[in-house]
């Protein structure tokens, strides 16, 4: 891919059929879930945005698995007067083809709120950070992203609007809610870093 502030490349396999999304100035778009297994034995589950060109173009003939490149892209839902950030992998490419997974993330941005350092029970350290990543038409992706160790440490000294380089995965959490109706399973996305560095030139 061309070098941009925002890029992912996943390889896993299909887990879900694409399902019609919604349509945009004409466009059609279609979501997909795909399951990208991590070195521990876990499994992310991640949702794929696929415009139907992208998707009528595909050659499905180099294997059983889906190598999707693109962006990871936000888009604020508001339902029965609640908001959420939905968080999701824009495909500008999908083939298929065999080999080993991959989840690799690149992102150049601003850190948009205070970061927030802290340390768990067991005392790994942990740094929570809300990185803005610049888009076209002067929009931006809000992308939560957690670092660790010595890493965390660093980018936890660091200021709102200072910029940001981070390499890492994209990951699926499941979690419960309580709610007023009870108890709900849902399931939040976050960027792990595995590296992190202050980019002068933001």
């Amino acid at each position: 891919m061309e070098h941009t502030n925002n890029q992912i490349t996943l390889r896993g396999t299909l887990a879900t059929l694409p399902e019609f999304s919604h349509e945009n100035h004409g466009r059609r778009f279609y979501r997909f879930y795909l399951e990208v297994p991590r070195l521990s034995g876990a499994v992310d589950m991640l949702p794929v945005v696929a415009e139907e060109h992208v998707l009528n173009e595909m050659d499905l003939s180099g294997g059983e698995m889906l190598t999707v490149t693109g962006q990871v892209r936000t888009h604020n839902s508001r339902t029965d007067g609640v908001r959420r950030l939905l968080i999701f992998v824009y495909a500008m490419r999908i083939e298929a083809e065999d080999g080993e997974p991959i989840n690799d993330v690149q992102l150049d941005g601003l850190i948009c709120k205070e970061p927030v350092y802290r340390r768990t029970p067991l005392g790994r350290e942990i740094c929570d950070v809300m990185l803005a990543v610049p888009r076209g038409f002067h929009r931006a992706d809000y992308l939560p992203c957690i670092l660790w160790g010595r890493t965390a440490q660093e980018i936890a000294q660091l200021d709102v609007r200072d910029g940001v380089r981070i390499v890492g995965r994209l990951q699926s959490r499941v979690y419960t809610k309580v709610t007023e109706e009870g108890p709900q399973e849902r399931t939040a996305y976050e960027i792990s870093a595995l590296t992190a560095e202050v980019n002068e030139e933001q």
